[in-house]
């Protein structure tokens, strides 16, 4: 079952996260597990499939921004990478990044 203690085993900055929620716990994970479903979880992938570098970075900068803000530090990280070299728009195997971010989502979507 999600909980701040299971969020922070998992990785997350949960104290960080909850100043930013007031310290309210239960906004903090409702805004967890809509944030998992965030579309352009799916957007990026596809945009960079697509060979559209300014969507993919669209995506990407978005999803930075949540996983900044809920502190969703295992999957921020490879976020925040993957948005940089998108900005700079540098030709690389997205891959390894997207699979990253893909088992990051997987692993807190199975804290629920």
């Amino acid at each position: 079952m999600l909980s701040v203690e299971t969020l922070r085993d998992w990785g997350a900055d949960v104290d960080e996260a909850l100043v930013r929620c007031l310290n309210n716990e239960s906004f903090y994970l409702m805004l967890v597990q809509k944030a998992v479903k965030d579309p352009n979880f799916d957007r990026l992938p596809e945009a960079i499939a697509a060979g559209d570098p300014g969507k993919a970075f669209e995506a990407a900068h978005a999803l930075k921004g949540v996983m900044a803000n809920l502190a969703l530090t295992p999957i921020f990280k490879p976020v925040q990478e993957i948005t940089e070299l998108l900005r700079s728009r540098t030709d690389t195997d997205y891959a390894p990044l997207l699979s990253e971010i893909s088992a990051q989502r997987d692993s807190l979507t199975q804290l629920f």
